[in-house]
C-alpha cells in the first residue's frame, strides 16, 4: 500500500511544481500585479499562495522518494 501512496506523492508534487510557475508568471504579467511600477498586494498574495505551494510539492517529491527506497 506504501507504493502507491508513494507515487501519489511524487506525481502530486511534479504537478505542482509544473503548474504553479506558469500561474505566477500570469499573475506577474496582470495589470494588476504593480502598482507605479512597485509590486502590489495582489502580486505579494500571489508570490506567497505560490512560495507555499512548491514548499509542500518539494516536501511530497522527498517524502515519496523516501517512503520508495523504504527509507520513510
Amino acid at each position: 500500500m506504501i507504493t502507491p501512496l508513494a507515487i501519489i506523492l511524487i506525481l502530486n508534487g511534479v504537478f505542482n511544481v509544473a503548474v504553479w510557475p506558469t500561474f505566477f508568471r500570469r499573475v506577474a504579467r496582470d495589470p494588476r500585479a504593480r502598482i507605479d511600477g512597485k509590486p502590489s498586494s495582489f502580486l505579494i498574495v500571489h508570490a506567497v499562495i505560490v512560495s507555499i505551494a512548491l514548499v509542500l510539492a518539494a516536501v511530497s517529491i522527498v517524502v515519496g522518494a523516501l517512503s520508495l527506497i523504504g527509507i520513510w
